[in-house]
């Protein structure tokens, strides 16, 4: 099983496919939000363009849920995660001895650094060895890893390394430090005193006194005087030093490029599973989701919106789960009810569950159904701007005229509150006439507005309702049910708002 990527089963799909910008809903949908969550802290694996690259096909998804499934066992896990420590340290090793002055140092902390990879790579290969992989992926890494480790080229890498770090531990000199010289030269098996110096000197210690032993520097870096010491212990061992140097420029590209991209492309993996965790904890579901590019019937159960239940779990506020459902011709939510009830969060968590599915990634809820889209279009409200020299109408206007022109019967439309700048009887007709064009597309929509004469415009329709608190319609409960709109709840709440209810008013007259 030849073995291309960890990301992308098919050759070469990976490089080509990386995009290196966010698609332009994603602020829309706070997902820059979640992208940004995900991946902090690993700046140097450059991930966020494996996320902002869509899957095109079921497959394509299925092949990371595989991989998901297989990292889900704690041993995997934690094998491919001490393989990417020590993947860290070796750059670090590599950095820092790009970044030191003398020669034979350089080459000594590259040595080390092939160490680390030699280990990292042995280790790996030795946790996935008896492991009971499913996934095509990690089977297939596996098997190239198997190959790699047993190599003749990764032999003599591994066994010239050791050779070399050997030679290096065997050398010993002596420093003669008189004055302001020092004489460096080969250790004669001279007698070391250190021992009975400090045994003699014990017996005078009482109490607490100062310690006059010297700690050397953790720094790699050397002072002048080290450095001199240095070349003069390479003078006395030529031949060690010449070998670590042959071992420096014959080793250069000794990083298997394999390797190195999969080293990038699972973190990719464990990024996600580290993040899910910190929303299992409190209480919350992810699932995988069952992908479709044919049927438009979706669900989801359980579903909460992922940028808001990071910044709510941060606050130890409580997260709220929704469910909805399209079945049949249905196609279209329309989402009413009072403002600040959770119609927009419902609107970017249909928009969020499909993104995350298409990109291969499990999903936030107890069980869904997702349609496999070829494109998010989202209409959300913005402030005007003044260099457009365009109203907010005719700015909602030519906004949805490019969403109608670049949509297909495989895209999702997400539209937030449009043509609240005009008339309620000019916004009803311009809706209408929208609603007959997203019906013609076939389109999946979810339409949050405060025209509840949409919510019945025919069988494509679903209508979605934000639920306020029965006693006190004041009070949301951001749950977002599925019932005919009638504005009840909306009407009651601005009238609370505005002190005009029965009581209100009737209070007023007795003044």
């Amino acid at each position: 099983m030849a073995f291309n990527s960890i990301l992308f089963e098919k050759n070469g799909e990976g490089v080509r496919k990386e995009n290196p910008e966010a698609p332009a809903f994603f602020v829309d949908l706070n997902l820059d939000q979640i992208i940004d969550a995900i991946c902090a802290g690993r700046k140097e694996y450059n991930l966020k363009p494996f996320f902002y690259t869509p899957l095109a096909d079921v497959d394509s998804i299925t092949y990371r849920h595989e991989i998901f499934r297989d990292l889900e066992v704690k041993t995997v896990f934690e094998g491919i995660k001490i393989f990417s420590q020590k993947m860290r340290a070796l750059r670090e090793h590599l950095a820092r001895a790009e970044k030191l002055y003398y020669k034979q140092q350089m080459e000594r902390f590259f040595l080390e650094a092939v160490e680390i990879y030699c280990d990292a790579v042995r280790g790996l290969a030795s946790s996935l060895a008896f492991a009971n992989l499913k996934s095509r992926g990690l089977v297939a890494f596996r098997e190239y890893l198997a190959d790699y480790v047993g190599s003749g080229p990764f032999a003599s890498l591994l066994s010239e390394t050791k050779k070399r770090l050997a030679d290096l531990s065997s050398i010993k000199y002596s420093l003669l430090i008189k004055d302001n010289s020092v004489k460096v030269s080969n250790y004669e098996s001279e007698s070391d005193y250190s021992s009975e110096v400090e045994e003699t000197f014990a017996k005078f210690k009482q109490g607490a006194v100062k310690d006059y032993i010297v700690k050397f520097s953790d720094s790699p870096e050397m002072n002048h005087v080290e450095a001199k010491i240095l070349e003069f212990v390479a003078n006395l061992n030529p031949g060690t030093f010449s070998n670590l140097a042959d071992y420096y420029l014959k080793n250069s590209s000794f990083l298997d490029k394999t390797i190195a991209v999969f080293d990038r492309e699972i973190q990719f993996y464990i990024a996600c599973l580290e993040f899910i965790e910190k929303f299992k904890r409190e209480g919350l579901k992810f699932c995988y989701p069952l992908i479709s590019n044919k049927s438009k019937e979706v669900y989801a159960y359980e579903e909460f919106d992922l940028a808001l239940a990071h910044k709510l779990i941060g606050e130890n506020s409580p997260v709220v789960c929704n469910d909805f459902y399209l079945k049949g011709k249905e196609r279209i939510f329309v989402v009413s009810g009072p403002n600040q009830g959770g119609k927009t969060t419902f609107a970017r968590t249909f928009g969020q569950l499909h993104y995350l599915a298409g990109i291969g990634c499990l999903v936030p809820g107890r069980e869904a159904r997702i349609f496999l889209s070829d494109n998010i279009f989202t209409h959300f409200e913005k402030e005007e701007d003044i260099e457009n020299l365009r109203g907010k109408l005719q700015d909602d206007l030519i906004r949805i005229h490019d969403i109608i022109g670049w949509a297909t019967p495989n895209s999702i439309t997400i539209m937030n509150e449009i043509f609240t700048s005009t008339t309620l009887q000019d916004a009803i007709f311009l809706s209408e006439k929208i609603m007959e064009k997203i019906i013609g597309l076939d389109l999946l929509c979810v339409w949050v507005t405060f025209i509840d004469e949409l919510a019945s415009f025919g069988e494509q329709t679903v209508s979605m309702v934000s639920t306020v608190v029965p006693e006190n319609p004041a009070l949301r409960t951001y749950k977002i049910i599925r019932r005919p709109a009638d504005g009840l709840a909306y009407a009651i709440s601005l009238a609370e708002r505005y002190r005009l209810t029965y009581e209100h008013l009737k209070g007023r007259m007795k003044e």
